[in-house]
């Protein structure tokens, strides 16, 4: 069984589009392609249904959660990296994808973090987040 596909998901706003973030995108695909990472979304048309969206949303996808960390990591990346952080605000998280077949309800199959026994069933007080909200 493979390691699940990860993406890197960037969450950019008030980006000084100038010289320096045209030469960031003109390189970043030169650093993404020795870790097999691609574009799934690069700034699209955004609706958004909850909370303020005043951005613009990137997701990158890699074979594995390791991948994804080398390449951000990379010096190559690092190289560019304050080609964007200094002209625009943003925010970057690496995050492990599910793999083929998963199903909402697997994750009741698990133990929640700091317990040793499984969720319960849905809708039973251990489903709930960290904020007390139902979990989905």
């Amino acid at each position: 069984m493979r390691a699940p596909r990860a993406y890197a998901i960037g969450y950019l706003k008030d980006a000084e589009v100038g010289p320096e973030i045209a030469e960031y995108i003109r390189r970043i695909e030169a650093t993404m392609a020795p870790y097999g990472g691609r574009y799934l979304v690069h700034g699209g048309q955004l609706i958004g249904h909850e909370g303020t969206w005043d951005g613009d949303i990137v997701i990158l996808e890699f074979p594995d959660l390791a991948r994804a960390q080398e390449w951000y990591g990379s010096p190559a990346y690092q190289a560019i990296l304050p080609l964007r952080t200094e002209h625009s605000t943003s925010m970057v998280a690496l995050v492990e994808g599910v793999p083929d077949g998963h199903r909402a309800i697997d994750k009741l199959s698990r133990p929640l973090p700091n317990q040793g026994a499984p969720a319960g069933p849905p809708g039973g007080p251990a489903s709930r987040d960290a904020a007390g909200m139902p979990a989905m």
